[in-house]
């Protein structure tokens, strides 16, 4: 039985979220704060969590981040906040979805089993191999979407880790920015290849020793980036 989070101050809400789930077949469980909701985050196996943003103690977005730097798991934002610029803050953080209160309780429910139908599916928990690509202590698991430096596990972001494997799987090629950013974001650059340097910088953080002598993604003064082997 799938495991739900359900971080949520409002009691009744959060009853009532729960109810719904458990008719669905879920198991849920319920805290009513940030700090304590992140601790049982990190602590226990959940498949999901339903996360509202205005919380006593850590407020949503924290708690979202610091899920995200430890755990893959969807997130599914709650919030009575409309603003556009709480939904794009939540998302860039890591959150899967932001539903803006109030919804329908069956409106959750579907959401929750889309996105853990399509957890699934990137996970490929089902397959009976995985895909995986391994160059000089990077081990990336193309199936379930995971990467392991010198053996340990490291967070990587849907884009961070799309440009990882991509240019792991094309070693010593030289690629332009624009030539990255139209094939991890599937669209013209428009003047904003700037964001292919940010996800270069922030891979470089995870996966290298020394950033400043990167030993697996070079930078061809002039052109661009290429993976050494």
């Amino acid at each position: 039985m799938s495991r739900i989070l359900i971080i949520e101050d409002e009691e009744a809400i959060a009853d009532l979220e729960k109810d719904y789930l458990e008719l669905s077949d879920f198991q849920v469980h319920i805290e009513n704060s940030g700090d304590t909701g992140l601790d049982a985050a990190l602590a226990e196996d959940f498949d999901l969590v339903i996360l509202d943003l205005m919380l006593p103690g850590m407020d949503g977005f924290d708690v979202c981040k610091r899920i995200r730097e430890k755990k893959n798991i969807p997130i599914l934002m709650v919030s009575a906040k409309k603003d556009d610029i709480d939904k794009i803050r939540g998302l860039g953080l890591g959150a899967d979805d932001y539903m803006t209160k109030p919804f329908s309780p069956s409106e959750l429910v579907a959401r929750v089993k889309a996105h853990m139908a399509r957890y699934d599916r990137l996970v490929g928990s089902a397959q009976k191999s995985n895909d995986i690509v391994e160059i000089r202590g990077i081990k990336i698991d193309k199936t379930a979407r995971r990467v392991w430096i010198d053996g340990e596990e490291r967070t990587f972001t849907t884009k961070e880790f799309d440009l990882l494997t991509f240019l792991a799987e094309n070693p010593n090629h030289v690629y332009t920015k624009e030539e990255l950013f139209r094939e991890i974001w599937d669209m013209d650059s428009i003047g904003d290849i700037a964001t292919v340097t940010v996800h270069i910088k922030k891979i470089r953080e995870k996966i290298e020793f020394d950033t400043s002598k990167p030993q697996y993604i070079e930078t061809i003064w002039g052109v661009g980036y290429r993976f050494k082997v």
